[in-house]
């Protein structure tokens, strides 16, 4: 486990000739320490003992020698100091030297430039077993297990498996390929089928779930779908489909019939596309916020849904497939990464796991933009994390002419002497505004002086006297005397009716981005830090993706930071449950990040309250002049 805070129970380790040095809470084991600073250590068991492989030396402290230790090394190896590492709990200060990995092992740049060893929990092993005779009378499971044990897999075999061993054994006159998740044997096929092994990563949104069918060889994707979540018509947010399981008898079930049927439908295109078999994927990583993944797993939402706000459980949970309902093969575990709280969940470690936050020197931010927004602030040595009651306004809800990102919705909006400049998804007629082209226009009527630093659009007589003519004609009263600026003519719109922002529309958005920089802003005092300590801005979700950075720094959404530090990540939690499923030691570091995260609840807060209306105006365009990095 990782470093939390500076404290009494933790103990440093040097690792040698690597000359890297951690601190780690004591009782930590040597190979989950360097796994976090990023140190390989050799090992294809995933840290369970078995394959003898994680070998370092003690050169100073004194781990206990573990019956694993006493099966690898001989009694002067173990007096000389050697111990497997994913076995050695370190209690002490300690030096280690470890060896340099035999040949290379595969890797890949994966997640926003991390390194990532591929080791996934999959492995299959081809085995030529010895017939059964009269003089060998083991079982043909006894056969199977002593061949693993031999290749260094120490396993455990269900009921489903054994059944199916004689005929297969024999049929494959012997020769089968063993298929061992961590240490289960989920499978004997027949023939030399090794090379053949995949993994499905998904992200469950609460409006999007998006799914990847991984190569488990070298890692490569080979098929991404999306669907949209099948839950929707119960709610279009997660407080929405909590008091549909409240209100109705049957509505748990109905949640989690229909997330699963969108999990099963995004499986199918999948492994259509990239001719694959159901039974041929072997572990399957989720990663979503709680209430999502509690629906998934039939966990009653509720508690998450009022104060104190309590999830059923937060830790790394995983189930069969088959026990789940997922269509894949029927042994292949459902791995759900943890949560670090009710409103931060699995998608927010996932999000940490790609960016590598808690792995780099100096601090950074990643904020996912969205109705709950949720916000991790830090580095390697302190990690915070809240979530912000944005409200929809950035899904389009609640603006008058607003809109999801789909086609009609004008996604870019630039403003110039000339006039209006849009852009649209489908590069057809507009029928509204969607979130990022909301950002861009409040952003742009800033710049151009038709919006003040607290909110308020020039009247028509005002902008006729302040900014070119081709835009304050465009500023116009509605029906009910309220200020608006046209962006499209019911001649231009696809809609056949004006598409306009109106003074309403930009105080729901500043309700909004107030939350999320409301909240931006306590983390940063609880770290007593300033926009200039900031090395970067991550911007995730679907929406992040689509942010103009620069509108971001003008409506006061981020700090105000060089705009070649804002960058937008994407699907940063889909890309950490890739991570997750193609490798057990980013896994580990996943299953670890939520006890070194610093939750802070945001209601109730003073110091959120006074932040959220110090942040509700637009900064001053001289504060946005920032040095370039």
């Amino acid at each position: 486990m990782p470093p939390t805070s500076e404290s009494a129970d933790k103990v440093t380790i040097h690792f040698k000739p690597q000359d890297r040095q951690t601190r780690v809470p004591a009782g930590s084991t040597l190979f989950n320490a360097a796994n976090w600073i990023g140190l390989a250590i050799d090992s294809t068991c995933g840290g369970m003992g078995t394959c003898g492989k994680c070998r370092v030396r003690i050169l100073g402290g004194d781990p206990a020698i573990t019956q694993a230790d006493r099966k690898v090394f001989s009694a002067d190896e173990l007096a000389a100091g050697w111990r497997l590492s994913c076995r050695a709990e370190v209690l002490t200060d300690l030096t280690c030297e470890v060896p340099r990995l035999m040949g290379n092992p595969k890797a890949a740049i994966m997640g926003f430039g991390k390194h990532i060893i591929l080791n996934p929990n999959v492995h299959k092993v081809f085995l030529k077993l010895p017939p059964a005779v009269l003089e060998d009378q083991r079982s043909d499971y006894e056969r199977v297990r002593a061949a693993l044990d031999d290749a260094g897999f120490e396993v455990v075999a269900g009921l489903a498996v054994r059944r199916r061993l004689p005929k297969t054994l024999r049929n494959a006159d012997w020769n089968v390929t063993a298929v061992v998740v961590g240490q289960q044997l989920v499978a004997v096929e027949p023939g030399d089928t090794s090379k053949r092994s995949f993994g499905v990563s998904f992200d469950i949104g609460t409006t999007t779930v998006v799914g990847l069918l991984i190569n488990l060889a070298n890692g490569s994707p080979l098929s991404a779908k999306s669907a949209l979540n099948g839950q929707a018509i119960y709610g279009a947010d997660v407080i929405a489909r909590i008091s549909h399981t409240m209100l109705n008898a049957d509505g748990l079930q109905q949640l989690s019939d229909r997330i699963l049927r969108t999990l099963n439908d995004v499986l199918a295109r999948l492994l259509a596309e990239a001719q694959v078999a159901p039974e041929e994927i072997y572990e399957v990583v989720v990663a979503g916020n709680a209430t999502m993944t509690h629906l998934l797993l039939g966990f009653d939402p509720e508690a998450i849904g009022v104060e104190p706000f309590i999830p059923v459980a937060e830790d790394m949970f995983s189930v069969r497939a088959a026990e789940l309902g997922l269509t894949v093969h029927p042994e292949a575990p459902v791995v759900v990464l943890p949560h670090i709280g009710a409103y931060v969940g699995a998608d927010l470690v996932a999000g940490i796991l790609a960016t590598g936050i808690q792995q780099k020197p100096g601090v950074r931010l990643l904020v996912d933009v969205g109705t709950n927004g949720e916000i991790i602030l830090g580095s390697a040595a302190r990690t915070l994390a809240t979530a912000a009651p944005a409200g929809p306004a950035f899904e389009g809800a609640r603006i008058q002419d607003g809109m999801r990102a789909a086609d009609g919705a004008i996604e870019v909006v630039k403003l110039d002497a000339d006039g209006v400049h849009l852009q649209v998804i489908g590069d057809v007629p507009p029928i509204g505004l969607c979130g990022s082209g909301l950002l861009d226009i409040v952003a742009q009527l800033r710049l151009t002086g038709l919006l003040d630093a607290s909110g308020q659009m020039l009247s028509p007589e005002a902008a006729a006297a302040q900014v070119p003519p081709r835009l304050a004609e465009r500023v116009t009263l509605t029906a009910e005397g309220v200020k608006s600026f046209l962006l499209a003519s019911a001649e231009q719109s696809g809609s056949g009716r004006p598409i306009q922002i109106t003074q309403r529309d930009i105080r729901e958005l500043q309700f909004a981005k107030g939350a999320i920089a409301g909240g931006i802003a306590v983390l940063m005092n609880v770290l007593a830090i300033t926009a200039a300590d900031l090395q970067e801005i991550y911007l995730a979700g679907s929406f992040g993706s689509y942010i103009n950075p620069q509108s971001a720094r003008v409506i006061g959404l981020v700090p105000p930071v060089p705009v070649e530090r804002i960058k937008a990540v994407g699907n940063s939690a889909g890309e950490g449950a890739r991570i997750a499923l193609v490798s057990f030691r980013e896994r580990s570091i996943a299953q670890a990040i939520p006890a070194n995260v610093e939750y802070l609840e945001l209601s109730g807060r003073a110091d959120f309250n006074d932040a959220f209306i110090e942040v509700l105006a637009f900064p001053p365009l001289e504060a946005l002049a920032v040095p370039a990095a």
